[in-house]
């Protein structure tokens, strides 16, 4: 291995770690350095696809498929090895080099850990070889305790590569320097000796008011503090679990002080790709929530159903919480539906599971029947980039009709198989009449096939990204997101600024 290695780890999940990782790529790679991003194991259900070790599609975490892009490097399997993609509370599927891996699904933790350090191994020391410097991001914490001896995604990649080490805390949540000191201080000796600097996250307001708390901590470890980054909400990096936050966003507004396009997610419990939203979280004149109740639905304009790991189970609970009556209520007012990949399966008419694909073996589940469609689930799971054609579309389609012969690009991740019904039937309060638009398949690949069906202002299709096309956002909201370089330029341009001088230079020994 002859590169260097910057690792960044962090107190808590959320402290910032994928965010920081992703600026540290691009300002290396804006020093001429050769960068490459590297996560031993990611437990995420937002992933890419990416080429494969055998010529064939992967599946990576999206946050290292950012990160790539930030370093200016295309993105592979070998910069996530193991990608985990929760199912439900107590499993998870299990990718490893870009391949689905059923036979480590029921192995327990210890012992699957064991079984995929060789292949983390592997993915890091290919990296090693080819790159100045690869930049790693740690997982969690890496001093749960009760984990450490199986915890291969942080120390003990930190051993293998020798990596100088950033611990990232989020003082926004309060207890940072405790969670630094404590987390350094449950490290063993070969361990510690690897962190080189400590980072506060999210910080806001008076910065002459952590003193003495840096030299103090400093005093106590001997690591110093090497960098205070403000609160910066509007980065336009897209998060990497979870939701955004409760709270709706919105990157501007309309006349009378008002956002000029309210859009609605459906946050269920197993939504997935949700960072190919990111781009209507930073337009001017769009507003996102998320919704979780029919409540938080009063108002929207846009209503989208987005990806899902678990369709059918995700179908259930949108029952559970009420909102299948609030989602048909929104159609049958005339405002607009976006069904996206699992999401377009749960518009359909039915679900069919009859091996057993998401769970005990279904012959059909009603979907929410806005489309006449039935889907079919079966093991093969298709992975692809894909550049597709809207058609041409009439007044009927109400707001889609802007997308009328737009090109977009994306990519698919499914394992359903989706198919107009002959005879759709529709629920009874939202039968259609003669006077009623039908179903139209409306987005096509290269080679014709359909991956997109609208009947009037309910629009489903299997192609993620639509979003991120500049040619889509500008078709239906009239304005554009940041692009990614300029976002990732900034990242970089902020770590910059509040960094300590020299410090990132000294991580690689300089």
């Amino acid at each position: 291995m002859s590169a260097k290695a910057i690792m960044v780890l962090g107190t808590t999940s959320g402290a910032g770690k994928s965010w920081l990782t992703t600026a540290l790529c691009r300002w290396y790679a804006r020093q001429g350095l050769k960068v490459a991003p590297f996560k031993a194991q990611n437990m995420s259900n937002n992933a890419r696809v990416v080429p494969g070790l055998k010529g064939q599609p992967g599946e990576i975490g999206s946050a290292q498929y950012f990160q790539a892009l930030a370093a200016g490097v295309a993105p592979d399997v070998r910069m996530n090895p193991v990608l985990l993609k929760p199912e439900h509370d107590t499993g998870s599927q299990v990718i490893v080099l870009g391949e689905v891996r059923n036979d480590l699904r029921d192995v327990p933790w210890r012992q699957r850990s064991e079984a995929l350090w060789p292949f983390a191994r592997q993915g890091l020391d290919a990296l090693m070889a080819e790159h100045d410097l690869v930049v790693i991001e740690g997982a969690g914490s890496p001093a749960e305790i009760n984990l450490h001896s199986s915890d291969y995604v942080n120390m003990r990649t930190a051993l293998h590569a020798q990596a100088a080490c950033l611990l990232v805390t989020d003082i926004d949540r309060g207890g940072a320097f405790a969670h630094l000191y404590g987390t350094h201080q449950l490290l063993p000796p070969a361990e510690r000796a690897l962190i080189q600097g400590f980072v506060l996250n999210r910080f806001r307001g008076d910065a002459s008011l952590l003193a003495p708390g840096p030299e103090q901590l400093q005093a106590l470890t001997g690591v110093p503090t090497v960098g205070v980054l403000p609160m910066w909400r509007g980065h336009g990096l897209p998060e990497e679990d979870g939701v955004f936050d409760d709270a709706p966003t919105g990157g501007g507004i309309g006349g009378a002080g008002q956002a000029l396009s309210r859009v609605a997610v459906i946050a269920y419990p197993r939504l997935s790709n949700l960072d190919e939203f990111q781009p209507l979280r930073s337009a001017p004149g769009v507003r996102l929530v998320w919704a979780r109740h029919p409540r938080d639905l009063d108002g929207a304009d846009w209503l989208i159903l987005p990806g899902s790991k678990h369709t059918r189970a995700d179908l259930a609970w949108l029952r559970s919480q009420g909102l299948d009556d609030a989602i048909l209520r929104h159609a049958q007012q005339g405002r607009a539906v976006l069904g996206v990949c699992g999401g377009l399966q749960m518009l359909g008419t039915w679900l069919c599971d009859p091996d057993g694909i998401e769970g005990a073996p279904e012959a059909r589940v009603p979907g929410l029947g806005l489309l006449p469609l039935q889907t079919t689930f079966d093991a093969h799971k298709l992975l692809r980039d894909t550049a597709a054609t809207f058609a041409p579309l009439g007044t009927e389609a109400g707001p889609w009709q802007p997308l009328g012969g737009v090109a977009a690009r994306g990519y698919e991740i499914h394992h359903g198989r989706t198919e107009p019904l002959s005879a759709p039937r529709l629920p009874s309060s939202s039968q259609p009449t003669s006077e009623e638009p039908r179903l139209r398949a409306i987005l096509h690949d290269a080679q014709g096939q359909a991956l997109g069906w609208q009947q009037g202002r309910v629009l489903g299709c299997y192609l993620h990204g639509l979003f991120e096309d500049p040619a889509v956002m500008q078709a239906l909201f009239g304005a554009q997101a940041p692009s990614l370089p300029r976002v990732m330029d900034g990242l970089a341009d902020f770590i910059d600024q509040h960094m300590q001088p020299g410090a990132l230079w000294r991580l690689l020994g300089r």
